[in-house]
């Protein structure tokens, strides 16, 4: 198949890649390198465009014959929303809108969005389902709504297949340890080095971890099946207190953190379970 990844030089989309290009399969990558790396493309065969989704006029002509658009490119993370909601809207949901038209235009049969579980905000029942009542406590779980609205009407009024996968808590390689990461690389990386991990509230929160592999493979058979449309939460069932998560990180390394504790951050749920 003739595969698209936008943000594919990111984290999860690097991964999709890598495994999508051992399949055999023809995979374009469309990555403005903001936030996503080169090297997470290394030794895979795969063809790397540099591009923006917020430019309609670059993303027909990539498009051309591809029977599957992975929707990855995104403006990620609550805090980055908060600091700049313009360009979270910009991205997540103008892109989009871009995306789907000129997948609209070039008559690709399937998108698979990349949405977030910040679409629900705090959650009112455990484990959520995927009809849990969507009131995100952030910009950017509101643009990735937005986004998931489009997808679904394009495959209402469109002849275009849209799936939309709700990602909980990803974990794994090629992952930010930057301020825009997700806990687990942000505590390793400071534990490694022997610096200070701060906490945001009591540590007492829960997060439904959930491996990049396994997300890997919702995308794959997402795109993979024909003429299924629809929104799916994406998780592992389980969840993990922070405190704790410090507890197994020291487990396995052996290193005992010095921990700070601060005031719970804006946009931050206190719990998250699929």
């Amino acid at each position: 198949m003739n595969i698209l990844i936008t943000g594919g030089a990111g984290f999860i989309g690097s991964n999709l890649a890598r495994e999508l290009s051992s399949e055999g399969h023809s995979v374009t990558i469309l990555d403005n390198l903001v936030s996503g790396y080169l090297r997470n493309l290394d030794a895979l065969d795969v063809r790397f465009v540099n591009g923006d989704i917020r430019r309609l006029s670059t993303l027909p002509g990539i498009m051309d014959k591809v029977d599957i658009v992975y929707h990855m490119a995104a403006s990620v993370g609550n805090k980055r929303s908060i600091d700049d909601p313009i360009c979270d809207s910009d991205v997540n949901v103008l892109g989009t809108l871009n995306v789907l038209e000129a997948a609209r235009m070039s008559k690709v049969p399937k998108v698979v969005f990349s949405s977030s579980a910040g679409i629900f905000g705090e959650l009112k029942t455990l484990p959520i389902s995927e009809d849990h009542p969507c009131e995100p406590d952030s910009p950017y779980g509101a643009s990735k709504l937005c986004a998931e609205k489009q997808c679904l009407v394009y495959s209402k009024l469109y002849d275009l297949d849209c799936v939309c996968l709700r990602y909980f808590n990803v974990y794994g390689p090629n992952q930010r340890f930057d301020s825009y990461g997700n806990v687990i690389p942000i505590f390793v990386f400071r534990i490694l080095r022997s610096q200070s991990v701060t906490i945001f509230g009591d540590g007492e929160q829960t997060r439904d971890f959930v491996n990049v592999r396994d997300v890997v493979q919702a995308n794959r058979k997402s795109g993979m099946k024909p003429r299924v449309s629809g929104a799916f939460n994406v998780g592992s069932a389980t969840r993990v207190t922070i405190n704790h998560l410090i507890d197994l990180i020291f487990e396995a390394s052996d290193i005992r953190p010095s921990l700070q504790y601060a005031p719970p951050r804006a946009g931050d749920v206190r719990d998250s379970l699929v």
